[in-house]
Protein backbone atom coordinates (compact mmCIF):
# COMPACT_ATOMS: atom_id res chain seq x y z
CA UNK A 1 0.00 0.00 0.00
CA UNK A 2 1.57 3.52 -1.04
CA UNK A 3 1.29 5.73 1.67
CA UNK A 4 2.65 9.67 2.22
CA UNK A 5 3.10 10.95 5.47
CA UNK A 6 3.62 14.36 6.13
CA UNK A 7 5.24 16.30 8.94
CA UNK A 8 6.52 19.05 10.14
CA UNK A 9 3.47 21.56 9.97
CA UNK A 10 3.03 24.01 12.97
CA UNK A 11 2.32 27.29 13.72
CA UNK A 12 5.20 30.29 13.47
CA UNK A 13 5.65 34.21 13.20
CA UNK A 14 5.92 36.24 10.33
CA UNK A 15 9.44 35.74 9.08
CA UNK A 16 9.93 32.41 10.58
CA UNK A 17 10.75 28.83 8.83
CA UNK A 18 9.95 25.61 8.69
CA UNK A 19 10.87 22.45 7.03
CA UNK A 20 7.66 19.98 5.82
CA UNK A 21 9.30 16.01 5.25
CA UNK A 22 6.88 13.61 3.30
CA UNK A 23 8.20 9.85 3.90
CA UNK A 24 7.08 7.83 1.17
CA UNK A 25 6.24 4.20 1.41
CA UNK A 26 5.08 1.33 -0.42
CA UNK A 27 6.68 1.54 -4.24
CA UNK A 28 9.54 3.27 -5.53
CA UNK A 29 9.19 6.71 -6.78
CA UNK A 30 12.42 7.33 -8.73
CA UNK A 31 10.51 7.66 -11.47
CA UNK A 32 8.23 10.42 -9.90
CA UNK A 33 8.06 14.23 -9.25
CA UNK A 34 7.83 14.30 -6.05
CA UNK A 35 6.12 17.84 -4.30
CA UNK A 36 4.21 20.11 -2.68
CA UNK A 37 0.43 21.75 -2.99
CA UNK A 38 -1.38 23.76 -0.48
CA UNK A 39 -4.88 24.51 -0.18
CA UNK A 40 -6.01 27.50 2.16
CA UNK A 41 -9.61 27.95 3.41
CA UNK A 42 -12.04 28.73 1.05
CA UNK A 43 -9.25 28.51 -1.86
CA UNK A 44 -8.46 26.04 -4.55
CA UNK A 45 -5.51 23.53 -4.05
CA UNK A 46 -2.67 24.88 -5.36
CA UNK A 47 1.13 23.86 -6.71
CA UNK A 48 3.29 25.00 -4.41
CA UNK A 49 7.22 23.14 -5.29
CA UNK A 50 7.88 19.49 -7.62
CA UNK A 51 11.42 17.93 -7.67
CA UNK A 52 12.44 14.98 -9.90
CA UNK A 53 14.95 12.14 -9.23
CA UNK A 54 16.90 14.14 -11.87
CA UNK A 55 16.86 17.09 -10.19
CA UNK A 56 15.12 19.18 -12.12
CA UNK A 57 12.68 21.57 -9.75
CA UNK A 58 9.76 23.75 -9.82
CA UNK A 59 8.31 26.48 -8.08
CA UNK A 60 4.92 28.50 -7.81
CA UNK A 61 6.05 32.24 -8.26
CA UNK A 62 4.86 33.13 -4.87
CA UNK A 63 6.90 30.76 -3.07
CA UNK A 64 10.51 31.48 -5.51
CA UNK A 65 12.83 32.58 -3.55
CA UNK A 66 11.66 31.59 -0.07
CA UNK A 67 11.00 28.21 -0.60
CA UNK A 68 13.48 25.20 -1.54
CA UNK A 69 12.41 21.30 -2.36
CA UNK A 70 14.70 18.67 -1.70
CA UNK A 71 14.62 14.87 -1.75
CA UNK A 72 16.60 12.19 -0.25
CA UNK A 73 16.04 9.15 -2.51
CA UNK A 74 17.73 6.14 -0.12
CA UNK A 75 15.06 7.47 2.14
CA UNK A 76 12.53 8.18 -0.10
CA UNK A 77 11.41 11.36 1.34
CA UNK A 78 10.85 14.56 0.21
CA UNK A 79 11.47 17.84 1.93
CA UNK A 80 10.29 21.74 1.74
CA UNK A 81 11.92 24.22 3.34
CA UNK A 82 10.36 27.41 4.18
CA UNK A 83 11.98 30.66 5.11
CA UNK A 84 10.33 34.15 5.38
CA UNK A 85 6.97 33.04 5.65
CA UNK A 86 4.20 35.41 5.40
CA UNK A 87 0.77 34.89 6.66
CA UNK A 88 -0.61 34.17 3.09
CA UNK A 89 1.34 31.04 3.10
CA UNK A 90 -1.15 29.83 5.80
CA UNK A 91 -2.63 26.38 4.70
CA UNK A 92 -3.10 22.86 4.85
CA UNK A 93 0.33 21.27 2.83
CA UNK A 94 0.00 18.30 0.87
CA UNK A 95 2.68 15.76 -0.44
CA UNK A 96 2.30 14.75 -3.93
CA UNK A 97 3.74 12.37 -6.17
CA UNK A 98 2.95 12.18 -10.33
CA UNK A 99 4.39 10.96 -13.66
CA UNK A 100 3.37 13.56 -15.45
CA UNK A 101 5.63 16.29 -16.54
CA UNK A 102 2.55 18.92 -15.95
CA UNK A 103 3.53 18.77 -12.45
CA UNK A 104 2.02 21.88 -11.49
CA UNK A 105 -1.75 20.16 -12.43
CA UNK A 106 -3.62 18.54 -9.40
CA UNK A 107 -5.45 16.05 -11.88
CA UNK A 108 -2.09 14.79 -12.42
CA UNK A 109 -1.31 13.65 -8.92
CA UNK A 110 -1.34 10.13 -8.64
CA UNK A 111 -0.53 10.31 -4.53
CA UNK A 112 -1.57 12.30 -2.04
CA UNK A 113 -0.72 12.63 1.74
CA UNK A 114 -3.18 13.35 4.25
CA UNK A 115 -1.43 17.00 4.86
CA UNK A 116 -0.26 18.86 7.52
CA UNK A 117 -1.31 22.20 8.85
CA UNK A 118 1.08 25.53 8.77
CA UNK A 119 0.29 28.30 10.07
CA UNK A 120 1.63 32.17 10.07
CA UNK A 121 0.51 34.66 12.20
CA UNK A 122 0.74 38.36 12.08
Amino acid sequence: QVQLVESGGGVVRTGGSLRLSCAASGRTFLGYAMGWFRQAPGKEREFVAARWNSGSTYYADSVKGRFTISRDNAKNTVYLQMDSLKPEDTAVYYCAATQSIVVRRTSNVEYWGQGTQVTVSS
